[in-house]
């Protein structure tokens, strides 16, 4: 069974990001900022990921 939900993206804060739970995966993904995230929803592992514009140096002052 797989459904989408409306979220705010993680990376622009877009209101228009999706999240998709298609079986044991979640893709969660922003069309404005081409964000995407694919997760096990299992384990937590994350399968892909890409964020334009976040980078590491970004990230450790959060």
């Amino acid at each position: 069974m797989s459904h989408i939900e409306k979220i705010r993206c993680p990376n622009c804060g877009s209101p228009h990001g999706e999240r998709h739970h298609i079986e044991n995966l979640t893709r969660t993904q922003c069309l404005e900022c081409d964000y995407l995230l694919v997760t096990d929803a299992v384990t937590g592992e994350v399968v892909e990921a890409y964020a334009p514009g976040l980078y590491m140096s970004q990230a450790s002052r959060c």
